[in-house]
């Protein structure tokens, strides 16, 4: 179904019934689009709520399968405000948030939907899923001059670390901030502030919960990686977000004439690849 804007989608009510888990994507262009929405839609999420521009083309067999709402993602706040109408509207639902050319895998999701996922979790007495971004380029910047491909995906198999995190100089507890990719290997050309790649990028939605720019929450237990007695389930977003916008800003496009380096690997688009390299974990999921 399509929607003008968010406000209408929202008074249908669609969200008030059901218990499984939903997608948002938030589509900044119009790389992907399809495959993007086509990887979740194979998860098993009820829902895929796919926001972006009017002039967005959707593949006729995939229109059925989501509810698609037009909405200016480039918007001041535009993932906080979005993400936090639906936790509003959609309270007691797990659900992911993420961009277009992103792809979230967690361990056995071949054979795994996230309804399975996302009931053990909840069994854990958890209500969130750390995902880390990892980016994901072409190895061949003259063939895919965005960045961006799908056949040739690359990332980087180390150059990860992780800080404990501090807030108003507080330790906070089994949180971390995490860095590595692109955004550490080119971090000149990258905010400050936009150089973390973790995620809180599922999560179970309750009354007053709420997104922050930063991709934490206001409880802090959403935002932690583990539970205090056990290792937790994590996850993985493989994202070329940051590969198109190196490539189609002018300033460091023109600087930057390849992403591949000696610990570049091929992506075989496989969860066995990313639990190898340590880039997610299963915890007691099995």
């Amino acid at each position: 179904m399509s929607f003008a804007n968010l406000a209408s989608y929202i008074a249908t009510a669609p969200l008030k019934s059901g218990t499984t888990p939903i997608a948002i994507l938030l589509i900044e262009d119009l790389v992907e689009v399809n495959s993007t929405i086509r990887h979740h839609a194979k998860l098993g999420f009820e829902r895929v709520i796919v926001l972006g521009p009017e002039e967005m083309k959707i593949s006729p067999e995939l229109a059925s399968q989501i509810d698609r709402i037009t909405y200016d993602t480039h918007q001041q706040g535009a993932l906080e405000t979005a993400v936090n109408t639906i936790i509003e509207a959609a309270p007691a639902r797990w659900i992911y948030y993420g961009y277009n050319a992103e792809y979230l895998f967690y361990p056995f999701c071949e054979s795994r939907n996230i309804v399975e996922l996302t009931r053990f979790v909840t069994e854990e007495r958890r209500k969130s899923i750390l995902t880390y971004v990892v980016d994901l380029y072409a190895d061949d910047l003259s063939a895919s001059p965005n960045g961006v491909s799908v056949s040739r995906a690359h990332l980087d198999k180390s150059g990860y670390y992780a800080h404990s995190r501090s807030r108003d100089n507080q330790t906070m507890e089994r949180q971390l901030d995490m860095f590595g990719g692109l955004r550490w290997r080119f971090e000149e050309h990258i905010a400050k502030d936009r150089r973390k790649i973790d995620r809180i990028g599922l999560f179970y939605a309750e009354k007053g919960l709420k997104l922050r720019q930063d991709h934490t929450f206001n409880v802090e237990e959403y935002n932690t990686y583990s539970s205090p007695w056990h290792h937790s389930v994590t996850a993985t977003i493989c994202s070329f977000r940051v590969a198109k916008s190196l490539k189609t800003n002018p300033g460091p496009s023109e600087q930057i004439d390849s992403f591949a380096w000696m610990n570049s690997q091929k992506f075989n688009w496989h969860s066995r690849q990313l639990l190898d390299l340590g880039l997610m974990e299963s915890g007691q999921w099995f």
